[in-house]
């Protein structure tokens, strides 16, 4: 059976390669010819392959494909499709035609299309395995960046579009000797098995390792323990079972790691699979060669005299990868649980919305639900998708997306969030966004790439990484020619120490150092509703000195209230508040709402306003019956030339008591006070004393004047020599400024909506937002609930993440810098000489120790500390200078070599 497919996205021959081979994989496929000229795939099945199936591999190689027409409508529909292509493609020469008869320097410059794509990654290693794949990457024409993190298993690539596709880029990852999907095109179940499969993969492969090694620890005991059952009969035949034992551990469970070299080589660089791969077979083919010249000199596969064949290290190599093995199982699944925090937001999500479809209620997969349809929500079910309530209302539990334990009531015109669950009523909404837009949606990718990203002590890292390997090989070269060469030592001797410098060296426990603690922090920071935008805001975090808050709606709640109205002469307040109200109608400002409220709430009407202008900085002015009013601070009415000293008793009054004062006036007096508080959060006081405890001199900003930014900062226990008043929203950019000038970086925490010039000058802009209202795009750090509790907590889970990286780089380095010495048996005369299986045990064992550390920072709890994280490293540095001591006695026990 033959069936043709039309492929898009196809550049060049090696799109069709990809595509090839992921086609033929499929059960039932006989053959496949892709033409990217063409932009067709001719694929035979034996009639048990579905085109869903051939359809879906395209996809997963980077393409997007669909049958070929074979009706003579759909025929008709693709040759009407061809013409117009072919007019587009004669109507494109002949514009180019055109343009070449213009000078060169006139032609137009195709606009650089950019496009930022996930991949997810199989089959790396180590982290140099992360570098190979990033080169690779970088080296294909139309690569903007390229960042591939080995502890995400994902590479984040930025391209141009027109030069390059994602099937081109998938294409060269696998040339470079790894695979990669496109992120978003599996479901997080088939990722979910994917990893499993991994790890029970690497389980199996240890078990089998362990059980073909184990005799071989038994025969290495019967050199020294006489009194072993069976000994006189076993030692001759040590040699010959220890081969048929260790062969397939070499040659079988090995071979992932010669596949590793074999990449490495051909990208001209070394990873942790060729030390491995190099390791091993030193051991595994000199004891074959000695195996053999003993075989053929004594003319017997056994040993000579009832005595076991000499220098061989069968063992060593088949536990080195065994032990490998096992330490690739426990990283696996460590590095599983890093991205726990995302699969948990994932499973949040609902599988199926009851819609409203032509008045009836109809249950469909959430995929199905579109815009604009009406969702039933009934008690105790999670909400499916984005939108506002349109009948009914309850109250909806958002606490697993924002960290808000207390239900928020909700009633028509409110916004309600996808994965929420409504707890006692019921309701209808209108979604508003679905798939992708969605707050749950917009929240996993943000982690993702947070996940995903670098921080810049990564760099640190990454410049050691890069050279590591190479380093190693060269030290462990150096190491067999000094004992061998210089010293004078047996051949076996200079090997084993050879051997256990190549496999003792760890590069990867230096590579995850810093990208498991950012994935632990930034998930976990997600399921306490601080969204942390990668490492960078994320390490600036922990070095800020100052923080500045806006004032309203930050450290206040954002909805100020009329508490005072004060008439002079003979005007009666319901006039005032009329006209105030008007004027205020039109208005923008914060504090505008608060009094058209109040104005509603006393049945007043307001005032019909012509002429509307707003006078930065100072207030409001509009026509009322052929009147002009003025309403706004002293400012204005200044600039008016009226006099407003016989209120300013009255006016400061106000202010001290934290009320923001506002003057209404004609043009030729003035004739009220409306006075506006916006009362400071409960939280307030309590998380500026502990930012302050934190080391961190803390300002507010704000457009009030300065008596009432005094009485909100005594309020909020802000020193008044801390406080900037008066300043214009176009200026508070400027007052960061100010304050980064001092030497100090700064943090800037606002709404992320009127503040984002602020945020942005900042060192760490902090956008504070609550549940549906906040704005994911602003600020490094971004808090799902206005509670500035939250601001304590991500600066505290920032130093601590920080101080987590420190400590896995220190132990990392640490362990390096320790263990190769000891592997190059430079402590020999003390009595410390390490056997190459258990160097290779403890390299296993750092990268494990590196992540399970990481981990620790699970633990976190905001305003607590994680004492058990604290001393983590000063117990992982004894326990392994206590097993270094402990391995290097049992290689003595065992005669060393």
């Amino acid at each position: 059976m033959n069936i043709t497919f039309r492929v898009s996205g196809m550049h060049c021959a090696s799109c069709e390669t990809l595509i090839n081979e992921e086609v033929k994989e499929i059960p039932g496929v006989t053959n496949v010819t892709t033409s990217a000229s063409e932009g067709v795939s001719r694929v035979t099945t034996d009639g048990t392959t579905s085109e869903e199936a051939i359809i879906a591999a395209i996809k997963t190689a980077g393409y997007d494909a669909v049958p070929e027409s074979t009706t003579p409508e759909e025929i008709q529909t693709t040759l009407s499709r061809n013409v117009q292509e072919i007019a587009h493609s004669l109507h494109s020469i002949e514009n180019i035609l055109q343009d070449n008869m213009h000078k060169q320097a006139s032609r137009p410059v195709q606009e650089e299309q950019e496009k930022k794509t996930t991949f997810l990654l199989h089959g790396m290693h180590c982290t140099s395995c992360a570098g190979v794949i990033e080169k690779s990457i970088k080296k294909l024409p139309g690569i903007l960046d390229a960042s591939v993190s080995f502890a995400s298993e994902k590479a984040r690539v930025t391209f141009d579009s027109n030069k390059i596709s994602e099937g081109a880029i998938i294409a060269q990852v696998k040339k470079a000797g790894y695979r990669a999907d496109v992120a978003g095109r599996s479901n997080p179940d088939e990722e979910r098995a994917r990893r499993k499969k991994e790890i029970q993969s690497y389980w199996r492969k240890f078990l089998i390792g362990a059980v073909l090694s184990v005799p071989m620890l038994y025969f290495m005991f019967l050199d020294f323990f006489l009194f072993l059952p069976g000994r006189t009969l076993l030692l001759p035949w040590v040699g010959i079972v220890s081969f048929v034992l260790a062969t397939p551990v070499q040659v079988f469970l090995g071979a992932g790691f010669y596949k590793g070299l074999w990449s490495s080589l051909r990208m001209k660089t070394f990873n942790m699979d060729s030390l491995i791969a190099i390791g091993t077979s030193a051991a595994f083919i000199y004891s074959v060669v000695n195996f053999l010249i003993y075989s053929f000199t004594n003319n017997s596969i056994l040993g000579v005299g009832g005595e076991k064949i000499p220098e061989l290290y069968f063992e060593t190599a088949a536990f080195l990868i065994t032990f490998v093995l096992m330490g690739k199982w426990l990283e696996s699944k460590a590095k599983g649980q890093t991205s726990e925090a995302v699969r948990k937001l994932m499973d949040l999500q609902a599988k199926t919305a009851r819609v409203l479809r032509n008045g009836k209620p109809l249950d469909i997969p959430i995929g199905d639900v579109v815009e604009g349809d009406i969702v039933v929500v009934r008690p105790g079910e999670k909400i499916p998708v984005d939108g506002i309530i349109v009948n009914g209302g309850s109250a909806v539990d958002e606490s697993m997306l924002t960290g808000e334990s207390i239900p928020v009531e909700k009633h028509p015109g409110d916004k309600v969030i996808g994965a929420t669950i409504n707890k006692n009523g019921s309701f209808e909404f209108r979604a508003t966004n679905i798939g992708s837009e969605t707050v749950l949606a917009q929240i996993i990718r943000l982690v993702e790439e947070a996940q995903g990203s670098r921080a810049p002590i990564q760099a640190f890292a990454d410049r050691i990484s890069a050279k590591f390997v190479p380093a190693v090989i060269v030290i462990a070269i150096v190491t067999f020619f000094v004992w061998f060469f210089l010293l004078g030592s047996t051949l076996s001797f200079a090997l084993m120490a050879f051997t256990a410098v190549i496999v003792i060296a760890c590069p990867c426990a230096l590579g995850l150092a810093t990208p498991t603690a950012i994935m632990v922090a930034t998930g976990k920071g997600a399921q306490n509703g601080i969204l942390i935008k990668g490492g960078e805001p994320l390490e600036a975090a922990c070095k800020i000195r100052a923080i500045i808050f806006d004032k309203t709606g930050t450290l206040t709640k954002g909805k100020p209230e009329v508490t005072d109205v004060l008439t002079v002469g003979s005007h009666d307040e319901d006039e005032i508040m009329e006209i105030a109200s008007g004027l205020e109608a039109k208005s923008e400002h914060p504090l505008a709402e608060a009094i058209c409220r109040y104005a509603q709430e006393e049945s007043l009407a307001s005032a019909q306003v012509a002429n509307f202008q707003a006078v930065p900085g100072q207030g409001v002015r509009g026509d009322v019956n052929a009147t002009t009013y003025y309403f706004g601070n002293r400012k204005l009415m200044s600039a008016l030339g009226l006099d407003a000293n016989r209120l300013e008793r009255k006016m400061r009054r106000l202010e001290e008591e934290g009320k923001t004062a506002m003057l209404l006036a004609n043009s030729k007096e003035v004739l009220g006070i409306i006075a506006v508080a916006d009362a400071i959060k409960t939280t307030t006081p309590a998380a500026v004393a502990s930012l302050k405890r934190m080391g961190l001199t803390v300002y507010m900003i704000t457009g009030d004047n300065m008596h009432t930014a005094w009485a909100i900062a005594r309020q909020a226990g802000i020193e008044e020599q801390h406080v900037r008043a008066e300043v214009l929203p176009e200026d508070k950019a400027n007052e960061v400024k100010n304050i980064q000038a001092t030497g100090v970086k700064v943090a800037m925490v606002g709404d992320g909506l009127n503040d984002a010039p602020a945020l942005a000058q900042a060192d760490v802009g902090i956008a504070m937002g609550s549940g549906t209202d906040v704005a994911m795009e602003a600020g490094g750090i971004v808090l799902m609930k206005s509670d500035l509790q939250d601001v304590v907590s991500a600066i505290q889970l920032s130093r601590e993440t920080l101080g987590k990286i420190k400590q896995n780089l220190f132990f990392s380095l640490f362990y390096n810098v320790i263990g190769i010495p000891i592997a190059a048996r430079v402590f020999i005369g003390l009595g410390i000489v390490l056997r190459p299986e258990l160097a290779g045990l403890a390299m296993a064992l750092s990268s494990v120790s590196v992540v399970s550390n990481s981990l620790l920072l699970r633990r976190f709890r905001p305003n607590h500390r994680n004492w058990i994280s604290i001393f983590a490293p000063v117990v992982m540095t004894s326990v392994f200078t206590v097993a270094f001591i402990l391995l290097a006695r049992v290689s003595v026990m065992t005669n060393g070599s």
